[in-house]
This record gives structure tokens, C-alpha cells and sequence, in this order.
């Protein structure tokens, strides 16, 4: 079976968002385990930021990455599925980072959601844009 370039993007940038999500749920794993917390989001602000900071990726990371896939099958070139995952990931990222450090505003955060919801548009118009004959 042959993969097209756009595959391979979409396979990179999927692996990439895989490993992120990993290292998140180990972070909030081990806010767990160091203030002795098995269920919920109680205690200090970092178990709360780390809970947070998983669950703001797990909530992003899915529709992002389907519609990486959806570009793929859809015919859009390399390039497009490239720079939606390389948004969506430097967003999410950029937003974890911004969380775990302070769990208030901060500029960081601010980017990172900038930067995911330009990925979704920018997604979402190219899908519309494939989709017409």
C-alpha cells in the first residue's frame, strides 16, 4: 500500500499530540501521587493545573487530529495537514506550559488557545473548501 505525504504528515503530527497527552496524564499521575489525591480535582492549585492542563489537550487534541485525517482523505496536500498540526500542537503545548506554570491568566495560555482555534479554522475552512465539487 502506497502512503501519500499527506499521510505521513497526518501520522507524524497524530504521534506527536499521542506523546504530548502521555506526558501530561504522567504529570497529573504524579500530582496524584504526591499529594495522595486517587479521585477528583481537589487539593493544592497543581494538582488542579495538571489535571487541567491534560483535560484542556484531551478535550482539543481528537477533533484536531480527525480532521487532520479528514484532510487527508479528502486529497489536501502535505503541507496544509502539516501546518494544522504543527498550530494545533505548538497551541497545545504553548497552553499546557502556560497552565502548569500558573494556573491564572497568562500570556502563554493565551497564545495556546489563539493558536488552537486558528488551527480549527483554519481546518474547518479548508474541509469546506475540499468539500465542494
Amino acid at each position: 500500500m502506497d502512503i501519500t505525504t499527506a499521510a505521513r504528515a497526518a501520522a507524524f503530527w497524530s504521534g506527536l499530540h499521542l506523546l504530548l497527552l502521555l506526558v501530561l496524564s504522567v504529570q497529573a499521575v504524579r500530582q496524584r501521587r504526591r499529594f495522595q489525591i486517587a479521585l477528583g480535582e481537589q487539593g493544592p492549585s497543581e494538582m488542579t493545573q495538571a489535571i487541567r492542563a491534560f483535560g484542556n489537550a484531551a478535550e482539543y487534541v481528537p477533533a484536531g487530529v480527525v480532521a487532520m485525517l479528514v484532510l487527508v482523505i479528502a486529497g489536501a496536500p502535505a503541507a496544509l495537514v502539516h501546518l494544522a498540526g504543527f498550530s494545533l500542537f505548538a497551541g497545545r503545548v504553548a497552553h499546557a506550559v502556560g497552565l502548569l506554570r500558573n494556573g491564572g491568566a497568562s500570556a502563554l495560555r493565551s497564545v495556546g488557545m489563539l493558536m488552537t482555534w486558528l488551527s480549527y479554522l483554519g481546518a474547518a475552512v479548508s474541509l469546506l473548501f475540499f468539500a465542494i465539487p
